[in-house]
């Protein structure tokens, strides 16, 4: 008897004969129905069979993945390409848990070169658009960035103002450090400064030689026509570009832009680093921890290089990747479309390419084996989290809520998402109090959690515990808004701020509220699990108080005139000018509002209206 006989056949192994062979994505789900796969197959078919045939020689990852599925969800695409642009849709969608995840929590900026205007200048900018505006990075860091535009603002002479400074008609101060031509005030010609721009963009792009080139050019006709201040600017100018050469590392002499991707793997985490490499200098790094991944390395390496990219990167001219996989082609052909542009997947077995593949390969393990000891100590923090909390799951996932309000004035409620210990700030929520106008902390936390938790249930985003900020009265809150919206199998708590002995002036722990259960938990002192707690509820306090300050201040800041339906803020002004005040306003006849500049017939009526309403 073979080894394939003496195993168990999966349920769904005899349904696999019906899918289609065509093209798709294939979505696995577990026995409460939620999505906890989506993958995508040239053949449907084929691709879902695999998970099932011969499940002995599978990798205990996949094993443990495919013991999991219920049910087998299709759809069919034109091609291979559609197939993988709606995995990622749904990938984004869904969140499934077995999938590689790229969260984009930071952003890493670039140098934007405004194209379409007679006089560009460069930006900072964290997104690359579909523009005709040339973008230079990613940076490794802003203050990389800024060094980099530091120096080029002291080589070349370009504006530094926004657009409403052209107003002005008067040159600002750097013009008179010689670091500005002042177009604002038409002191230079637009061709001049088009060179200038020019000589940006080919510095930018790694094109030095042509620049420093151009600008000797330049500084010996200005010599021969006796413009020695000229020249000396120009002189000044190319050994400033030298100087800045010798600190750009030269690691590729076919100058393209360039990504190199590597990874560093032990069981089921992952780290993938990402090498910049522009116009063939080095130009920083990027790294990446992922966790809990359940797939093996070409379908997890493969699957995030399309989400990182269809997050909005920048694609560069060439993607090196650091082992084949099936869809390389299908991937090339997405990023071309993405892009706008040629696009070539490579993988380097011999050459430059390869040494470049190593470094980024070390820096994926350097940073794989530095983050493995704090993920570790949060693991057990995690661990002794649910064990002296009682909780019904390992809360990898942790919301907390808290208000903010003064005397209910601009109230405001606040969301903070933590996964695996970790703040993931594209899971924060702010919430506007609609409902409730009196100061009541209960009824506004009654409010944020059945707005969130109906949206989670939804969406099938529920976390493993809520946490709330306070006692017993908040805790009771929640468990309200779970019967209200039906929510089951989430945990709650509540985190108190200990008070103060007046006896000793010493302040008490903060103490943790469960349900059911009438005395607090309390942890000892200096205890690194309830630390945690605290910081992810004072990291939901500073959320909210921040929002609130926001929304106080434009409130108070923001005329009541504005508030007019059909009235905008430069006709307001206009009333507030004319009348000094809204009691004078409130006096004014109909034929009085209408002499207010800009002001129409049904913009007075409204105004009419809502003072008329207003004093009364």
């Amino acid at each position: 008897m073979t080894s394939d006989e003496t195993t168990p056949r999966h349920p769904l192994a005899g349904t696999v004969a019906e899918l289609p062979t065509t093209p798709g994505v294939y979505l696995m789900k577990d026995s409460q129905g939620c999505v906890i796969y989506v993958g995508k197959a040239k053949s449907l078919r084929s691709r879902v069979r695999s998970y099932f045939q011969h499940p002995q020689e599978a990798a205990t990852k996949t094993r443990f993945m495919v013991s999991k599925i219920a049910d087998i969800e299709t759809i069919v695409t034109s091609t291979e390409k559609d197939a993988l642009i709606l995995e990622n849709n749904l990938i984004k969608k869904y969140r499934p848990r077995y999938n590689v995840i790229f969260r984009d929590d930071k952003e890493y900026p670039y140098l934007r070169l405004a194209a379409g205007e007679l006089y560009p200048n460069l930006t900072i900018v964290r997104r690359t658009r579909k523009d005709d505006s040339a973008y230079f990075g990613p940076f490794a860091s802003v203050q990389a960035l800024r060094e980099t535009l530091k120096a080029i603002n002291a080589i070349f002479p370009l504006r530094k103002c926004s657009g409403k400074r052209f107003e002005k008609k008067r040159p600002c101060i750097y013009h008179q450090l010689g670091q500005c031509p002042a177009p604002c005030c038409c002191m230079v010609e637009p061709a001049q400064y088009q060179k200038t721009v020019m000589d940006v963009k080919l510095f930018l792009q790694g094109r030095s030689t042509e620049v420093l080139d151009g600008l000797r050019r330049r500084m010996e006709e200005a010599a021969e026509e006796l413009n020695f201040e000229l020249a000396a600017q120009l002189r000044d100018r190319i050994a400033a570009i030298e100087t800045t050469l010798e600190k750009t590392t030269l690691v590729n002499l076919d100058l393209i832009d360039r990504d190199i991707f590597a990874f560093w793997r032990e069981d089921s985490r992952l780290a993938v680093a990402i090498l910049f490499v522009r116009n063939g200098r080095m130009m920083g790094s990027r790294t990446v921890m992922l966790r809990k991944i359940h797939l093996e390395d070409d379908e997890a390496v493969s699957s995030f290089i399309s989400q990182y990219y269809a997050a909005g990167e920048y694609i560069p001219q060439e993607v090196v990747v650091p082992l084949p996989f099936e869809e390389l082609d299908v991937l090339e052909d997405f990023l071309r479309e993405q892009k706008g542009g040629p696009v070539t997947l490579t993988w380097p077995q011999r050459g430059p390419k390869t040494d470049l593949l190593r470094m980024a390969t070390q820096n994926a393990e350097i940073f794989f084996k530095r983050n493995r000891e704090i993920e570790e100590k949060d693991e057990n923090l995690l661990k002794d989290l649910q064990e002296r909390l009682h909780l019904r799951r390992y809360p990898a996932r942790i919301c907390c809520f808290d208000i903010s309000n003064i005397q209910g004035t601009s109230a405001v409620g606040s969301m903070v998402y933590f996964e695996d210990g970790r703040a993931v700030k594209d899971g924060y929520r702010r919430f506007r109090i609609n409902s409730v106008r009196q100061p009541d902390d209960y009824a506004m936390m009654h409010e944020v959690l059945t707005r969130y938790l109906a949206r989670a249930k939804e969406q099938d985003r529920l976390p493993d515990l809520i946490l709330v900020d306070g006692g017993k009265g908040q805790l009771n809150v929640l468990g309200q808004a779970f019967i209200d919206i039906g929510v089951t199998g989430v945990d709650g708590a509540a985190l108190a701020k200990g008070r103060l002995d007046e006896k000793t002036n010493e302040k008490e722990e903060d103490k943790v509220f469960l349900p059911h259960r009438k005395n607090p938990v309390v942890f000892a002192r200096q205890s690194q699990t309830l630390y945690l707690l605290q910081r992810i509820r004072d990291e939901a306090h500073r959320f909210a108080i921040t929002y609130h300050k926001a929304l106080k201040k434009k409130n108070d800041f923001t005329s009541a005139f504005e508030t007019v339906p059909g009235l905008g803020k430069k006709t307001a002004k206009e009333v507030l000018k004319l009348f000094g005040s809204l009691e004078a306003a409130r006096s004014a006849t109909m034929e009085r509002l209408l002499e207010v500049p800009g002001m129409t017939r049904p913009r007075a009526e409204a105004l009419y209206d809502f003072l008329k309403k207003s004093d009364g």
